[in-house]
C-alpha cells in the first residue's frame, strides 16, 4: 500500500484562494454527510444521557434514605435508653419514698418521679414519630426503587437501540471521518479554526454554502450582483453579511 504523504505547512500557504474554497466546500460536504449519519440517531443519545442521570439522581435519593432511616433508629435506640434510665429513677426514687423523714422529702421525690414520667412520655412520643418517619421513608424507598427498576429498562432498551444504530453506520462514519481529517490537512489552521467556529455556530451545520438564486443557501438572503462577481471570481474567501457563512461559487460543487 502506497505511503499517503503529509501535507507540510508550506504546501498549505501555497495553495490558492480556488482551491481553499474547493477544500472548504468539500470539507462542508463531508461533515454534513456525518451530521446526517448522527441525525439518524435522533435524541437517543440525549435520551441516554438523561436517563443515566435521572438513575444516579434515584441512586443518590435512595441511598440518603437509607441513611436517614438508619439516624431515626439510632434516634429511637436513644430514646429508648432514655425511658429505661427514667423507668430505673423512678423506681430507686419511690424506694426513697419509703424511707423519709417528713413531706418535704417527700414531696421532692414526688416531683422527680412526675418528671422522670414527663421524660418517659415525651420519649414514647418522639419514638412514635421517628416510627412514623422511618415507615415514610420505607415507602420512598420502594416508590424510589420502582422508578429506578423502570428506569433501568428504559435505559437498556435506548442503550441497546443506540448500539445499533451506531453498528450499522460506524463504517461509513469512519471512512468520512478519515475524508474529513485528510481534507482538513490541506487547509491553514486559521481558516480551519474558522470554519469550525461558524460549523458549531450554525443551526444546521452549515459553514460553506453555496449562492443559489442570487441568494446565501445558508440564510436565504439576497446577496448583491457586484458580491456574487466576487465569489464567482474565487480569488479571495467572501462571507455572508447577514449569517457569517463563508459563500463559493454554486460551481465549486
Amino acid at each position: 500500500m502506497a505511503k499517503v504523504k503529509k501535507t507540510t505547512q508550506q504546501e498549505v500557504a501555497e495553495v490558492t484562494v480556488e482551491e481553499k474554497l474547493k477544500a472548504l466546500y468539500e470539507l462542508q460536504l463531508v461533515d454534513s454527510e456525518i451530521d446526517k449519519i448522527k441525525t439518524l440517531r435522533g435524541e437517543l443519545p440525549l435520551e441516554v444521557q438523561d436517563l443515566e442521570d435521572e438513575i444516579a439522581g434515584l441512586e443518590t435519593r435512595i441511598t440518603n434514605f437509607i441513611q436517614e432511616n438508619k439516624e431515626f433508629d439510632a434516634s429511637v435506640t436513644e430514646k429508648k435508653k432514655v425511658i429505661s434510665d427514667a423507668q430505673e429513677a423512678i423506681k430507686k426514687y419511690e424506694a426513697q419514698q419509703m424511707n423519709v423523714r417528713n413531706n418535704r422529702e417527700y414531696d421532692s421525690l414526688s416531683k422527680e418521679i412526675e418528671f422522670q414520667g414527663l421524660e418517659i412520655q415525651l420519649a414514647e412520643k418522639r419514638i412514635r414519630e421517628f416510627a412514623e418517619r422511618i415507615e415514610e421513608k420505607k415507602a420512598s424507598i420502594d416508590e424510589s426503587k420502582e422508578i429506578l427498576s423502570e428506569k433501568e429498562k428504559d435505559l437498556m432498551q435506548k442503550k441497546n437501540e443506540l448500539a445499533q444504530i451506531v453498528s450499522e453506520t460506524k463504517k461509513e462514519e469512519d471512512t468520512l471521518a478519515q475524508k474529513s481529517k485528510k481534507v482538513e490537512e490541506i487547509i491553514e489552521p486559521r481558516l480551519l479554526t474558522a470554519y469550525k467556529r461558524i460549523r458549531e455556530n450554525a443551526r444546521n451545520g452549515l459553514a460553506v454554502v453555496a449562492v443559489e438564486r442570487d441568494a446565501c443557501g445558508g440564510c436565504f438572503n439576497k446577496i448583491p450582483p457586484q458580491r456574487q462577481l466576487d465569489i464567482r471570481s474565487r480569488k479571495k474567501i467572501i462571507v455572508c453579511e447577514f449569517c457569517g457563512r463563508i459563500l463559493v461559487d454554486s460551481t465549486s460543487e
